[in-house]
């Protein structure tokens, strides 16, 4: 799955937390905004209550269930900054992408 393909599934499952804005930042591969504000899944940058920095391989095994998200945090693999609550709400987003 693609990025955009990922966002455009997200977007479609309504996956994103309400009132909140979660930037999920893939470093060179960009970022995706779950907008919890506007309801809507983007592609674009901006500022959000909580930025979840991860490479795009290992969201990919965090998707797959390959890799646990408590693992990917102790491991440095996953970095959250601002709102640890809602990065900690991560797992219900990634069930909406398998749904």
């Amino acid at each position: 799955m693609t990025k955009s393909e990922m966002a455009a599934a997200l977007n479609e499952k309504s996956a994103w937390l309400p009132g909140k804005r979660v930037k999920i930042d893939f470093g060179p591969e960009g970022t995706v905004m779950l907008d919890g504000q506007a309801n809507r899944v983007t592609e674009e940058d901006g500022a959000a209550d909580t930025t979840i920095k991860v490479a795009w391989s290992d969201w990919e095994a965090l998707a797959s269930g390959q890799l646990d998200g408590m693992t990917a945090f102790m491991q440095g693999k996953l970095k959250v900054e601002g709102d640890m609550s809602n990065a900690m709400q991560l797992q219900g987003v990634l069930s909406k992408l398998k749904s």
